[in-house]
């Protein structure tokens, strides 16, 4: 309606100005001799056939009679419980929703019904989902781990949120990490997605970058004024004790301390996150993780071996933990989250999950992290739960998991498990 408005406006004085300005021009490009001259003709036949023809171009050019297509329809309006009858219970934030009654079809009805009943179904799927979350039987943290819960790609589906922070508390989380697409498009109707995300996790230590749908800084700037910390190209203090960069993707919203530098590539952004977290590693602030929305930013970083561990999410799989070492023999890691909104396309918001929604929990010892374990929620409600794969950086195989070859020829961990879950048993499709 804000936008209609302003259009409208826009419209309006353009053309007013275009109507008041060029009768001036011109009057005044004409000059006083000329205007004598065109005085006379006027008053011939041909004049007034003159006056009638731009009168008509005028009157077709500012269109006054155009009619915006709305249509008044008198009829009866009720409120939307009253419209759906009590086939199913409207959710209470939309009891003052009013329908207009008169006309409508059948099929509208049925519609109408069916997006409710949706919505109510999905209430009831993620209330369960959550009670269910609070009973797995995660890896617990040691006295001196920390363990940090990591969501992605949400993608307004606010129901997930319980979920999300029922499994954190589950497996002893302290912190969470937020990987982007919190939104579908960064527009500012969506905050009531970043009100639930922090209000989910409110009293955790909480990063985040944007993600590619996380377009322009409405997103950043929202969480950051909420406590979330963002970057701006420098390291910063991450959770137990270790040391955390990250970079917002340049498909979208800032670019760290290079936000004022539009136009940066992918690549340019990969080269300048690499110089970044080598020159930490360099100077004995080794980046203990590397938080990014797309993982692949953070290959060039790993290949140097200036990094432990490259969180991000973007694909909407779990991918992952994948060995990197790099140029200098240190050891890396490579970690993709799943969709935590279990989102099909760029939004996932009123319903029950469209396809399995993952979480991830990071077990942070001594500055560096040493295991990963994700979580899928299937969208018939069953949890699998994948082995908890730990991460070294000798030259040892990590513990409890197959070392297999990638199709590139890398090394990669399989950190798949399967393990009894709320509603059955657990395998390990992903």
């Amino acid at each position: 309606m804000e936008r209609a408005v302003v259009d409208m406006a826009r419209d309006a004085a353009i053309r007013g100005a275009a109507l008041a300005v060029v009768p001036v021009l011109v009057w005044l490009l004409i000059g006083s001799a000329r205007r004598r001259e065109l005085g006379r003709a006027l008053t011939s036949r041909q004049g007034v056939a003159t006056v009638v023809v731009l009168v008509v171009v005028a009157v077709l050019v500012t269109l006054p009679w155009e009619s915006d297509g709305t249509q008044r329809t008198e009829g009866e309006w009720q409120t939307l419980q009253e419209f759906v009858g009590s086939e199913v219970t409207i959710p209470e934030e939309a009891a003052d929703v009013e329908v207009l009654a008169t006309g409508v079809t059948r099929s509208t009805k049925r519609l109408v019904t069916s997006i409710a009943s949706s919505y109510e179904r999905g209430q009831a799927f993620y209330a369960e989902a959550a009670t269910e979350a609070a009973g797995l039987e995660l890896r617990e943290p040691a006295e001196d781990e920390t363990v940090v819960v990591v969501v992605s790609d949400r993608h307004d589906n606010v129901g997930m949120d319980e979920v999300a922070r029922a499994i954190g508390d589950a497996g002893g989380a302290t912190a969470v990490y937020d990987a982007g697409d919190d939104t579908s498009t960064g527009e500012s109707w969506e905050a009531f997605s970043l009100d639930s995300v922090d209000a989910s996790f409110e009293d955790l230590d909480r990063w985040a970058v944007a993600g590619n749908h996380d377009n322009g800084s409405f997103v950043r700037d929202y969480l950051s004024d909420l406590g979330w910390t963002y970057f701006d190209g420098e390291p910063v203090e991450g959770p137990g004790g270790s040391t955390l960069l990250g970079v917002d993707d340049p498909r979208a919203s800032g670019l760290g301390d290079w936000r004022d530098q539009t136009g940066l590539t992918f690549a340019e952004v990969e080269e300048r996150l690499t110089e970044a977290a080598c020159a930490a590693d360099e100077d004995g602030e080794r980046v203990a993780t590397l938080l990014v929305h797309d993982a692949n930013i953070g290959s060039s970083a790993l290949d140097a071996g200036c990094v432990d561990l490259v969180i991000g999410g973007h694909t909407h799989v779990e991918n992952g933990p994948t060995q990197v070492v790099g140029e200098n023999g240190e050891v890396g890691y490579s970690y993709t989250v799943g969709t935590t909104g279990g989102a099909a396309y760029a939004v996932a918001l009123g319903s029950k999950l469209r396809r399995a929604a993952g979480i991830s929990l990071i077990t942070y010892r001594d500055g560096r992290p040493v295991g990963v374990q994700g979580v899928t929620l299937q969208t018939n409600g069953r949890y699998d739960i994948g082995a908890w794969v730990e991460l070294t950086y000798g030259d040892e195989d990590p513990e409890g998991t197959d070392t297999t070859e990638s199709t590139d020829g890398t090394e990669s961990t399989d950190g798949t498990g399967s393990a009894e879950g709320p509603t059955g048993s657990a395998t390990d499709e992903r």
